[in-house]
């Protein structure tokens, strides 16, 4: 019996979404951090401190343990000494709280009861269109994988509109993608982001 490919699971997205970041944070110039990204009113570094902040949900998850939210005027404030070095000790604490995490533990959320490895999908789509954002605020072309870009519809589409966008959501209304946009356009317009 052949049965479909059920694609990648959040844990495996969130795990190779270090790397994918890694390799984007590794590239940019001191200067860079400053840059404006597509990410309204913040700037690589404040997108580098708030994914920081979205990783540490995810550590915390893994751990079995509810997640806390810095107090912070600015997502950037996070970041300390070397934004390279600040990242890595992160995604290192990342892949380590990773190992032997019980993914099928349930946990309370505003949604209701969830597993870990559900709740783990949103700090994991985030490491691919935040790493777009960085890599587009220095100037650098970055291609999103298609299977995350699968799995970020396939999670996301099911929720109402009225979760997903506006005040509460986490995206602003869809732009809409150039006729000959790519895969990777096609996905952040449809997170409020104009690729080009």
């Amino acid at each position: 019996m052949i049965t479909a490919d059920p694609g990648p699971r959040s844990d495996e997205l969130f795990d190779a979404g270090m790397d994918f970041l890694g390799s984007i944070v590794a590239r940019l110039e001191p200067d860079d951090w400053d840059h404006p990204s597509p990410n309204a009113r913040w700037t690589a570094r404040n997108t580098l401190g708030h994914l920081g902040t979205s990783m540490q949900m995810g550590i915390s998850l893994l751990r079995g343990e509810q997640p806390t939210w810095p107090d912070a005027e600015r997502p950037g404030d996070l970041v300390e000494g070397d934004p390279v070095d600040w990242w890595g000790t992160i995604a290192g604490e990342a892949t380590a709280a990773l190992e032997g995490a019980d993914l099928a533990l349930v946990i309370d959320t505003p949604m209701g009861p969830r597993t870990v490895a559900d709740r783990l999908a949103f700090p994991a789509i985030d490491l691919y269109v935040h790493g777009w954002d960085i890599a587009a605020a220095a100037g650098l072309a970055v291609e999103i994988p298609e299977p995350v870009i699968a799995f970020a519809h396939s999670y996301i589409d099911p929720f109402p509109e009225e979760m997903v966008r506006g005040d509460t959501g986490a995206f602003a209304p869809e732009v809409a993608p150039r006729e000959d946009a790519t895969p990777t356009e096609a996905l952040v317009a449809w997170t409020h982001r104009t690729p080009r």
